[in-house]
Order: structure tokens, then C-alpha cells, then sequence
């Protein structure tokens, strides 16, 4: 028989360390995760908007998160056609959220919309 160096051989103790140990690293990575993750600055920026108008006297900003007169929001439905309508005009549809939102101030004339109401859960 051959023998075998003293180093060489995997004993049950060597293999419960090694686990015992790997363990261990594996549960303060995941327990520092969070903490460093929250170390890092958060991006608060917010896009620029798409555009950008005075129409009639009145703000039209259209952006990523919608379109807004005078800085209230208007609420705009895509249709499957690839067209959008809005609740001041719904039966007719334009082309760019741009467009609809000129037709909406023609339709408001003076009038202010009204305030975002909390939708329904």
C-alpha cells in the first residue's frame, strides 16, 4: 500500500470548517448587501421634458410621465391605432400627446382643469 501525506488527506473536520466557514462569508455578504446598497446615491433627476410649449397663454409640458397644462395633469388614453384621446375630447384622436394637448386648451378656453382625483383601488 501506499502512503499517503498527512496534508493530503480531507478529514471530516477539514470538510465541516471549509462549509462552516463558506456559510459564514455567504451570511455577511447577504446582511451587508442591503446597507451597502444604500450607501449609494440615488439618481432624483427627472427627465427632461419631450415638449415643451406656451399654446394660447396656457404651459403644455409633455413628458415621460404624461402631459400636464399649467401644471396639472391631463389624463391621455393611447388607442390600439397608435392615435391618443383625452377625457376633454374623447370622440375625437391625435396624432402626438402634443397635439391632443393644443386641442384640449381650445376646448378649455379660460377654464382650469382640475386637480388629479384619486383613482379607485
Amino acid at each position: 500500500m501506499y502512503a499517503t501525506p498527512a496534508s493530503a488527506v480531507l478529514t471530516r473536520r477539514t470538510a465541516l470548517r471549509t462549509a462552516f466557514t463558506a456559510a459564514v462569508l455567504a451570511g455577511t455578504a447577504a446582511a451587508l448587501a442591503p446597507v451597502l446598497r444604500a450607501r449609494r446615491p440615488r439618481q432624483t433627476l427627472t427627465p427632461a421634458p419631450l415638449a415643451e410649449e406656451t399654446y394660447r397663454g396656457r404651459h403644455i409640458a409633455v413628458d415621460l410621465a404624461g402631459v400636464r397644462i399649467d401644471g396639472r395633469p391631463l389624463h391621455v388614453m393611447r388607442r390600439a391605432d397608435g392615435s391618443y384621446l383625452s377625457g376633454i375630447n374623447h370622440f375625437q384622436s391625435f396624432g402626438t400627446p402634443l397635439e391632443l394637448a393644443r386641442a384640449a386648451v381650445d376646448e378649455l378656453g379660460t377654464t382650469q382643469l382640475a386637480f388629479a382625483a384619486p383613482h379607485h383601488g
